[in-house]
């Protein structure tokens, strides 16, 4: 017997993603700021990036688990494959496009989405197969 799907169609996964994306735009997170003139504390609205993380919880909540829609299980979700890669592209997007004009900020932008530079500059591309060590003594007795 299969198992009964929560999202019937490909559409209706992207209507969810549209329904996250717009939830997050419209609830930002807040930053507090204590003004040491007056010690009263501001709140400053922080627009809220999208996530995976994020859209799985918000679709958790919503009667919907999308980790298997994602992960393909089993081949069960290829007609949703298409759909998925374009989420995954879309939420990518606004962490780049965000950590690239200081919205949000662009180190950790960076980790999410492999973009850091990995320099080798000490073996130069070569694979290290062996340490050698010299061990220098004084001469001083």
């Amino acid at each position: 017997m299969a198992k009964h799907k929560y999202i019937a169609t490909p559409e209706a996964m992207w209507d969810l993603f549209v329904s996250y994306r717009d939830w997050c735009k419209a609830n930002p997170r807040y930053q507090y700021s204590l003004s040491n003139k007056t010690g009263e504390a501001t709140a400053i609205p922080l627009e809220r990036p999208l996530t995976q993380v994020g859209f799985r919880c918000y679709a958790s909540e919503n009667g919907s688990a999308v980790q298997d829609y994602f992960a393909n299980t089993d081949g069960r979700y290829i007609d949703y494959a298409t759909i998925c890669t374009r989420i995954e592209e879309a939420i990518r997007k606004d962490q780049i496009e965000g950590g690239m004009t200081g919205q949000y900020n662009a180190s950790i932008t960076q980790r999410l989405n492999n973009l850091t530079e990995r320099v080798d500059t000490t073996s130069k591309g070569e694979s290290i197969s062996e340490i050698k060590v010299n061990i220098i003594t004084s001469n001083k007795e």
